[in-house]
């Protein structure tokens, strides 16, 4: 039996922190039933086996899995890059439906002017498109905030890849032991785990939580070192203060 990798060693302070997007810092309620569908339904098109894919699997499951079934049963380099480009096509195109009714969690704005302020290094890593992640942080007010940012639409392995985590702490100038990544889902634990950089959740905002299915508990066992309530908590996780959101 090969020996343990030993766990990582994290620094102190903190020089940046990395966000996910969606669910972390606004709120736009993604038809995420109508993209699965849309893309189960672009995959069978192009040639996956009907039945092979389910609409339970998540967005970027049903594309590596139609990727690999089409190349398997050899796919022409014409049939691939037009299956890749009409499903991020559609995708993209659903995704920018929420765009309008898209909002800033509360707390979002105090906390990344405290880090700021404190003069923490801040990042975007999002598996939503660019067009979509610039819009919504400069919608909710928040993009003076993030001079980097990745999105699926960014060159190179996407999120949950550890190398898009790598990729953007690299841009950010930040060590992986003095980085915290911040996320709302176990999809954001397992890039970080997976780069060795710590891992902070964040429960999902009350108007979202009945359908997230996340947990504390779910996210402590699936590596997180600090589960926060709401963003306020996170502050004070991260040493920063702020007021409490009005209830």
């Amino acid at each position: 039996m090969p020996p343990r990798e030993p766990d990582p060693k994290y620094l102190e302070p903190l020089l940046g922190v990395a966000f996910d997007l969606d669910g972390t810092l606004v709120l736009s309620h993604h038809d995420f039933g109508k993209m699965r569908a849309t893309a189960v339904r672009i995959a069978e098109k192009s040639g996956v086996i009907p039945g092979h894919l389910t609409v339970e699997e998540p967005i970027h499951r049903i594309l590596e899995k139609a990727r690999e079934e089409l190349r398997t049963t050899g796919a022409s380099d014409g049939i691939l890059y037009r299956f890749e480009a009409e499903f991020h096509q559609a995708i993209d195109a659903i995704e920018m439906e929420a765009l309008p009714k898209t909002t800033v969690r509360s707390g979002a704005a105090p906390l990344l002017r405290s880090l700021s302020e404190r003069g923490f290094r801040l990042g975007i890593l999002t598996r939503s498109s660019e067009a979509f992640a610039r819009g919504a942080l400069n919608q909710t007010d928040l993009a003076k905030y993030f001079p980097y940012l990745r999105s699926r639409s960014s060159s190179g392995p996407s999120k949950p890849s550890p190398e898009a985590l790598l990729g953007l702490l690299h841009e950010m100038g930040v060590p992986i032991d003095r980085a915290v990544y911040v996320g709302d889902h176990l999809l954001d634990a397992e890039c970080a785990v997976a780069a060795r950089v710590r891992f902070y959740a964040i429960l999902s905002d009350p108007s979202e939580a009945a359908s997230s299915g996340q947990s504390e508990a779910r996210f402590l066992a699936g590596g997180a070192a600090a589960v926060a309530a709401d963003l306020p908590h996170l502050a004070r996780q991260l040493g920063v203060s702020v007021a409490s959101p009005a209830t």
